[in-house]
């Protein structure tokens, strides 16, 4: 029994360290591709309306992690075959907790490209590709409806696969490819939110609600949301071209 405990123990101690360790860091032409592709995604309308899916569960995503830390209850999260989706949460209609739940959702995807460029500017790779495997498990759990487990399923399955089965190369450029995504495709909803606005649709955005709220025009929260994807983009690109 003492036998099967220390060998079980020194498992978890080696799968730790390879978890938490560093890797090297992957070559520059592989950098450099994988902004290209995820230029090639964002860029273009037609794969942009299929790629904007994994921006809308981080988006999504963002007001759910916010509520349960401002101690809102998280009732559940819906995505939808129109890149749209919804998180519902009970507590107080108003309040600081209400505020950065609802302000969470355009900010998440860019601020999440951040923090993987800090973990990938450290060489911690395995580290990152884990670490968004283990949220988009907690995210499924609050998934309500079958669009949207489909689509979570399908995007942490691809994490698992390419942190059990890839080589070290390929889940360079996996990671680096996926935090570009969110650097880049977090700038973009901004844009098209204000576009709708000037067209005067869109009155039930997270920054008229913010607007609501607080009593602060929807326009200057647009103004944040921008701010936080460009200086996330300039922040974060920096650290993956280790300039």
């Amino acid at each position: 029994m003492e036998a099967m405990v220390s060998t079980a123990s020194a498992s978890l101690a080696s799968l730790w360290d390879e978890v938490s360790g560093t890797q090297p860091d992957p070559d520059v032409w592989v950098v450099v591709a994988a902004l290209a592709a995820a230029v090639a995604v964002v860029v273009p309308q037609v794969l942009w309306r299929l790629s904007r899916n994994a921006i809308t569960i981080a988006h999504e995503g963002g007001h759910g992690l916010v509520a349960l830390l401002t101690g809102r209850t998280l009732t559940g999260i819906r995505l939808h075959s129109d890149t749209s989706g919804l998180t519902v949460s009970r507590g107080k209609p108003h309040g600081i907790g209400m505020i950065l739940t609802a302000a969470a959702g355009y900010t998440a995807p860019p601020l999440l490209g951040l923090g993987g460029a800090a973990l990938l500017g450290a060489g911690r790779i395995t580290l990152l590709l884990w670490l968004a495997t283990a949220l988009l498990v907690a995210m499924l759990v609050v998934i309500r409806n079958a669009y949207g487990a489909v689509s979570v399923l399908g995007t942490g399955g691809t994490f698992v696969l390419v942190s059990w089965l890839a080589g070290p190369q390929v889940q360079a450029a996996f990671a680096y490819a996926v935090v570009w995504f969110l650097l880049l495709g977090g700038v973009r909803p901004a844009f098209e939110l204000q576009a709708k606005r000037s067209r005067g649709g869109a009155g039930d955005s997270d920054a008229d609600q913010l607007s609501r709220l607080t009593h602060v025009p929807a326009g200057l929260w647009l103004f944040l949301f921008h701010a936080v994807s460009l200086c996330s983009l300039m922040g974060g690109g920096r650290w993956l071209l280790g300039v």
